[in-house]
C-alpha cells in the first residue's frame, strides 16, 4: 500500500477523548438504583472481550498488551518510556492508538468499519513489548496484524470470499456466501434465531453453529429442542450436517449471566426482576426465545430512573446482516429532558398521518412507547450512538411495542476546537449554535416515528394476513393493489439481507427530516411557539438540522472505500444518498460551491427560504418509495433503488469530493466511562471518573478488570 492510500488508515493524532459526565445523576440515584446500574454496568462491561473477538483475531491480544503495558508501568507512562528507550513522538504515537483501540474495543472504526494502524514504526512498539515478558507475549500472540496493510482487502469488515475481515464465521476462509444465506435459511426454518450466533465450515463441509452461552451442551428446553446434530433437507446444502455448538464466549457469559443475576437482586419492580431473570437464562442456555421475553418485560418496564439494555443487539458488523454484536449499556433518565420526549410521544399520533402513504401501510395503532433522555454510565460495546430505537423484532414492534431513548450526555460531548469543514463561513454561526437542538430534534423523531413507523404486509400463518388479501391495498408507486407480501417465516431482515441496515437508516432519517418540517414538533423542544416561521429560532433550528444532513452526507464519503466500491457504515450509507435527494430537487435547493478543479474550496449551498418546498418534497417523494418497498417485502426493487441512490460515481464523487473529505478529515470521539465499586460490607456503590486523555482512557480499562 502506498503511502498516499496508508494516510486513511493511520490512527487519529490526537483521537478526539472526550469524558461521559454522569456523576450528578448518579449521584440522584438510591442506594438500591445505584448498585442495580453497577451490576448492569458489570454485566456490559463484562462483554468486552466478546466485542474485542467479533472484530478481528488481533483485537483480544492487542486489548491484553495494552492493560500488560499499563500493569508494568503503573500507570507512569514516561518511566515505561525511559525503560523501553523510544521518543516522546513513538511514546504519544502508543498512547493515541491505545485510546482509539479502547475506544472501538478493537483495530477495526466501530463507525466505518476500516482498520486503524499505528502511526510510529513497529520498532517503538517491539521495544514497549520488550519491557514486560507478559507485554512480550501478548505483543507475540497479535502476530504483526496490528501494523499489516499489505492486503487492502483485510483493511475493512466484509464476506470472507471477498478478502475482507470477518471473525463471525472462524476458520472457514473459504465459506462462500451462498453457504451463509443457505445456512441462515435453514436456521429460518428451524426457528433458530441467529443473532447470538457464530458460522463455522468444517474442512468435510459439513458446518457448525457455536452459541454463545454459559453451558458447554444443548440444554433440555432448546430454543429448537434437545438435538445437537441435524441434516439439511433440501436447497445447496441437501444432505450436509448443521450441528450446534454451545458454549461460544462461555467464560464471559458465565460472569455476565452472575452479574444480571445481581441486578434483578436489585430491582425496583417486577417487570426489571423478570427481565433480568430473562436474561440470565438466555446468557446462561444461549436462548434467544428468552432473550426475546426479557425485551417484553422491558418494554413493559416504563419510566424506570435507571435504563438499560444488553445483549447481541445490533447486526450491522456481520456481512449477512443478521448476527448481533455485543453491546450493554446502564444510564440514568434526565427527567427534564424526557418531558420534551414525552411530548413527542403524546403528538406521534397525530404526526404519523401526515407522512406521505396510506393507512393501509401504517399500523393499526400507534402503540405509544417509553421514550427517554438518558445520561449514559456505561455503554459496552464497539462505539455508542446517539440514540436507540429497540428491540430489533419486528413481531414484537408490530403488536407489543418498542422503546426509544436519546443519549443526552453523548449528544452534548464535545471535543475542544472541533472544525467544521465544508459549511460556508456565513452560515457558521447559526450551525454551531442550533446543531445540538437541531440534532436532539432529529434523533427524537428518527428513533420514535422513523423506526417506530410502518407497517409490514403479512401472511403471518400460513392462510391469515394481517391486511385485506381479497381488496389488497393500493401502491401509491404504481397506482395498483400490491401483489407482494411478507410470507410465514419471512423478516424484513432476511429479505434485505445486509442492505437492510442501510435502507431503513435511511427510511428513518428521511421520516425525520419530513416531520421536522412541522413547526409543532420544533415547539415541544422549545423551539418557537409552533406557528410556521423561517425567519425565527424555529426557523434556525430547521434550517440548521437540514444543513447538517447535507454536510453529513458529504463528508460520509470516509466510509466509502474505492478499491471494493463498499460502504462501510450504514448510516454514512444512508446519509450520502440524502445528500443525493436533496441535489437532485432541483429549483436550486442544494448545491456544491467551489471555484477550482481541486475542490480545495467546497462548500456546501443550501436555500433556506425553499426547504419547506423543494426540499421537503424531494424527501416525501424518496421517503415513499423506501417505505412502500419495504412494506411490500418487495427486496427486489427496493435494493436495486436504494442500490442507485448510494452509488458512488467513482471519478467525481469517489476521488475528487472523497479526496477533499480525507484532507479535512475530524478525528471522531472516544468516550472516557466511569467504574462502578460496590462495598460489599455496606452495599454502597461510589463512582470513579477518570481524565479525558489517551492516559485516561487506559487507566479506565486497567481498573475495569475485564
Amino acid at each position: 500500500m502506498d503511502a498516499q492510500e496508508l494516510k486513511q488508515y493511520l490512527a487519529d493524532a490526537p483521537p478526539s477523548v472526550v469524558r461521559l459526565e454522569v456523576e450528578k445523576h448518579f449521584e440522584a440515584l438510591t442506594d438500591r438504583q445505584k448498585r442495580y446500574a453497577h451490576f448492569i454496568s458489570r454485566a456490559s462491561f463484562e462483554g468486552s472481550r466478546i466485542v474485542a473477538r467479533q472484530i478481528s483475531p488481533e483485537s483480544e491480544p492487542i486489548f491484553d498488551f495494552i492493560l500488560a503495558l499499563h500493569k508494568t508501568s503503573g500507570g507512569d507512562w514516561k518511566a515505561l518510556q525511559a525503560k523501553a528507550g523510544i521518543s516522546d513522538e513513538d511514546l504519544d504515537c502508543f498512547l493515541q492508538y491505545a485510546a482509539q483501540f479502547l475506544g472501538n474495543n478493537g483495530n477495526y472504526k466501530s463507525f466505518g468499519d476500516a482498520k486503524f494502524v499505528p502511526r510510529c514504526s513497529e520498532s517503538a512498539f517491539a521495544a514497549l513489548a520488550g519491557t514486560s515478558p507478559e507485554a512480550q507475549k501478548f505483543y507475540n500472540a497479535t502476530s504483526g496484524a496490528m501494523f499489516s496493510t499489505d492486503k487492502p482487502s483485510l483493511m475493512h469488515l466484509g464476506y470472507p470470499e471477498e478478502g475482507h475481515m470477518t471473525t463471525y464465521y472462524p476458520g472457514s476462509p473459504d465459506i462462500t456466501k451462498a453457504e451463509i444465506d443457505a445456512i441462515s435459511a435453514w436456521m429460518e426454518k428451524k426457528g433458530l434465531l441467529p443473532e447470538n450466533t457464530r458460522l463455522v465450515k468444517a474442512k468435510d463441509g459439513s458446518f457448525e453453529i457455536w452459541i454463545a452461552s454459559a453451558i458447554q451442551k444443548v440444554p433440555s428446553d432448546g430454543d429448537i429442542g434437545k438435538e445437537a446434530s441435524y441434516k439439511v433437507e433440501d436447497g445447496v446444502l441437501a444432505g450436509k450436517t448443521v450441528t450446534l455448538v454451545y458454549g461460544d464466549y462461555g467464560k464471559e457469559m458465565a460472569a455476565i449471566a452472575s452479574s444480571i443475576k445481581g441486578a434483578a437482586e436489585n430491582s425496583d419492580n417486577e417487570n426489571q426482576t423478570k427481565l433480568h431473570n430473562a436474561y440470565a437464562k438466555s446468557f446462561q442456555d444461549g436462548s434467544l426465545l428468552a432473550f426475546k421475553d426479557s425485551q417484553r418485560y422491558w418494554i413493559r418496564d416504563k419510566g424506570p430512573m435507571v435504563e438499560s439494555n444488553i445483549g447481541f443487539i445490533e447486526t450491522y458488523r456481520d456481512p449477512a446482516g443478521i448476527r448481533g454484536e455485543w453491546e450493554g449499556f446502564a444510564a440514568i433518565v434526565n427527567l427534564e429532558r424526557t418531558r420534551a420526549f414525552g411530548g413527542l410521544v403524546e403528538a406521534a399520533p397525530s404526526l404519523i398521518p401526515l407522512l406521505p402513504w396510506s393507512k393501509d401501510f401504517e399500523k393499526d395503532k400507534f402503540l405509544s412507547p417509553d421514550f427517554t433522555s438518558l445520561e449514559v454510565l456505561t455503554f459496552a460495546g464497539s462505539g455508542i450512538p446517539a440514540g436507540i430505537n429497540i428491540p430489533n423484532y419486528d413481531d414484537i414492534r408490530q403488536t407489543e411495542g418498542f422503546k426509544n431513548v436519546s443519549l443526552g450526555n453523548v449528544l452534548s460531548a464535545k471535543a475542544p476546537n472541533e472544525k467544521v469543514p465544508f459549511v460556508d463561513e456565513k452560515d457558521l454561526e447559526i450551525y454551531k449554535r442550533y446543531r445540538d437542538g437541531a440534532f436532539e430534534v432529529q434523533v427524537g423523531l428518527h428513533e420514535l416515528t422513523g423506526h417506530g413507523c410502518g407497517k409490514l404486509l403479512q401472511e403471518t400463518s400460513p392462510g391469515v394476513y394481517n391486511f385485506d388479501k381479497e381488496n389488497p391495498p393500493v401502491s401509491p408507486l404504481t397506482g395498483k393493489p400490491v401483489t407482494t407480501w411478507y410470507k410465514p417465516g419471512q423478516t424484513w431482515g432476511s429479505l434485505f439481507g445486509s442492505w437492510a441496515g442501510a435502507y431503513e437508516e435511511c427510511r428513518a432519517e428521511l421520516v425525520a427530516m419530513y416531520l421536522s418540517c412541522e413547526f409543532p414538533v420544533l415547539k415541544i423542544f422549545g423551539f418557537g411557539d409552533g406557528s410556521l416561521d423561517m425567519d425565527g429560532e424555529a426557523g434556525d433550528v430547521l434550517y440548521a438540522s437540514y444543513l447538517s444532513m447535507a454536510r453529513a452526507g458529504l463528508v460520509s464519503l470516509e466510509m466509502w472505500d474505492p478499491k471494493s466500491r463498499k460502504w462501510g457504515q450504514p448510516h454514512s450509507q444512508a446519509r450520502f444518498s440524502i445528500l443525493q435527494c436533496f441535489l437532485e430537487a432541483g429549483d436550486g435547493f442544494c448545491k456544491l460551491d467551489y471555484k477550482g478543479d481541486d475542490l480545495s474550496d467546497l462548500k456546501i449551498s443550501l436555500d433556506r427560504s425553499k426547504i419547506l418546498t423543494s426540499g421537503r418534497k424531494a424527501v416525501g417523494d424518496y421517503l415513499q418509495k423506501l417505505h412502500i418497498y419495504k412494506s411490500t417485502a418487495d427486496a427486489e426493487g427496493g435494493i436495486k433503488f436504494f442500490g442507485d441512490m448510494t452509488n458512488v460515481d467513482p471519478e467525481f464523487w469517489g476521488k475528487k469530493v472523497r479526496g477533499e473529505v480525507l484532507k479535512n478529515k475530524q478525528p471522531r470521539k472516544v468516550f472516557v466511562q466511569a467504574n462502578t465499586y460496590l462495598d460489599e460490607a455496606t452495599g454502597k456503590v461510589t463512582l470513579k471518573h477518570y481524565d479525558a486523555s489517551p492516559e485516561g482512557m487506559i487507566q479506565s480499562w486497567a481498573e475495569r478488570g475485564v
